[in-house]
């Protein structure tokens, strides 16, 4: 048996899956992959609900899951305005991600840090 290298978490639903290859976001997201997790709906404690990004080490043994859009579970009082769904790269390197709950598309695009 061969253990996974990272977990994306309890009943997250990952569904859109894509390597980075664009050129927009800083250096360290190329060939990184985004992942969407819809979220949990059968759960006490409610998880996922955002996109995360995932890097894998060099020798293909560790990956780390950051956070990358966030914001559409409150943790709080476990309500949810939003259901991530699926994304897709686009030429100039800027993201769409989609919102199954309100039937959005959103564009995730970087232009820099501020000074």
């Amino acid at each position: 048996m061969t253990l996974p290298v990272a977990v994306l978490g309890p009943h997250g639903s990952a569904l859109g899956t894509r390597f980075y290859t664009g050129k927009m976001f800083p250096a360290e997201y190329k060939d990184s992959l985004f992942i969407v997790r819809k979220g949990s709906w059968n759960r006490t404690k409610k998880f996922g609900y955002d996109v995360v990004n995932v890097r894998i080490s060099p020798d293909n043994k560790s990956a780390k899951v950051t956070p990358f859009l966030t914001g559409f579970l409150d943790d709080k009082d476990e309500a949810f305005w939003g259901r991530p769904a699926y994304l897709l790269p686009m030429a100039d390197g800027s993201l769409l991600v989609s919102d199954e709950q309100l039937g959005a598309i959103y564009r995730v695009s970087y232009t820099g840090k501020k000074s």
